[in-house]
């Protein structure tokens, strides 16, 4: 027995979600979801206004907190993670400071991969230890390493998969129950698969986190981020928004809306080139090695398989010549373009150890696996052939 006269999206595929939830149409009758562009809202009365400042009646208060292009956001992204609630944010470190700030406190312990974005790295080993929170980095593969690291105040277990930028990948599952089995929450990063391919709740996490301003948007117009969650989890999120203000603005929340309409087509493109390309760089003289989890030699191809339903967008190569050769490579490319950036349309193309984790120390990169002649690439949606001549021409200039 289905509920569709109650919720017409009960039991509905995620393309359907992907373009009809979060929708509440006004009394305009408009058929596009609208931009509302106000910092505040109008109140009936004086209780009402009481009302709603105390959380006792549902309604908008301000914008910094409750806006409704960024609700209908939220609401859309929860449905496609199979989460209970979303919180949208200024951008993607937002998402992971607001969790942080949110679910921890001074005395806390934190296990993160260090396997991860460098910026977010110095997020936990600058930042939230000044706050009092100790932070453990463990090998992403290592699942004994992350049970070994595991103390009676361990809060939080942090990580992405696949990784940034070698496409590694963890075992959702087996983290999941390490995390539980010690009252701890498992927080992971989905930016480089979206829903369209990979939900973690699903497999166990608690907490899913985007760089919407990636693939959920899809052409690299917008900055923003989202934290997807149980209710009672974003709602601690929600309050730390509310009092500390790292808050999405309309005009990206719909954006990003637009974005997911067509985010399982286009993840399944980025996905078919992705690999085509991976195995063309493989047979490529100049190439050491190729990163790619759709590649049946990848250590993690097979768990990706269970996880995923496509690789994704993103592979990372080694330049034979170390770093020199890595810059020819990437200077010489003409149609890709050079930056950091990733999950548009247009490729990208970059040198992580000088740029995306330039702010680590020479041991953190050793230990992470980005070497000088690392050069990752996230494909687009251009003809992969045109891809792969400008990419030979880059390869050329290598050496």
């Amino acid at each position: 027995m289905n509920n569709y006269d109650d919720d017409p999206l009960a039991g509905a595929g995620l393309d359907t979600l992907a373009i009809r939830a979060g929708i509440h149409r006004t009394a305009e009758g408009e058929h596009s979801e609208p931009i509302f562009a106000t910092s505040s809202y109008v109140f009936n009365s004086a209780a009402d206004a009481a009302a709603r400042f105390a959380g006792e009646v549902p309604g908008n208060v301000y914008s910094r907190y409750t806006n409704p292009t960024v609700r209908g956001f939220e609401e859309r992204l929860a449905a496609l993670e199979g989460g209970e609630a979303a919180v949208g944010t200024a951008s993607g470190m937002a998402a992971i400071l607001s969790t942080c700030m949110a679910l921890l406190k001074a005395g806390d312990h934190v296990i993160c991969s260090r396997d991860v974005f460098g910026t977010t790295t110095n997020l936990f080993s600058r930042y939230m230890a000044k706050f009092g929170v100790s932070v453990d980095f463990v090998p992403l593969l290592a699942t004994d390493a992350w049970q070994a690291a595991m103390r009676p105040e361990t809060r939080l277990l942090y990580l992405e998969t696949p990784s940034n930028p070698l496409c590694e990948v963890a075992d959702i599952r087996a983290l999941a129950d390490i995390a539980h089995a010690n009252d701890a929450l498992l927080v992971v990063d989905n930016c480089f698969c979206t829903p369209a391919l990979q939900r973690p709740l699903a497999l166990g996490a608690d907490i899913v986190i985007h760089s919407a301003t990636k693939y959920l948007d899809g052409q690299g117009r917008c900055v923003g981020g989202a934290v997807v969650g149980s209710q009672a989890l974003m709602d601690e999120v929600v309050i730390f928004l509310r009092t500390c203000g790292p808050t999405m603005s309309a005009f990206n929340a719909w954006v990003f809306l637009k974005g997911l309409e067509t985010l399982r087509l286009r993840m399944e493109a980025h996905s078919r080139s992705a690999l085509q390309l991976a195995q063309w760089l493989q047979q490529q003289p100049q190439v050491q090695r190729v990163f790619y989890a759709g590649l049946p030699e990848h250590p993690g191809h097979a768990l990706a398989a269970s996880q995923q339903s496509a690789f994704g967008g993103v592979l990372s190569f080694e330049v034979k010549g170390g770093k020199a050769a890595a810059w020819r490579c990437i200077d010489a490319t003409r149609i890709l373009s050079l930056t950091a950036n990733l999950g548009d349309a247009k490729t990208t193309i970059v040198h992580p150890a000088t740029t995306t984790h330039g702010r680590l120390s020479v041991e953190q990169r050793a230990a992470a696996g980005i070497s000088d002649g690392l050069v990752r690439v996230a494909v687009g949606l251009e003809d992969v052939e045109d891809l792969r001549r400008d990419l030979q021409r880059g390869l050329n200039a290598a050496g």
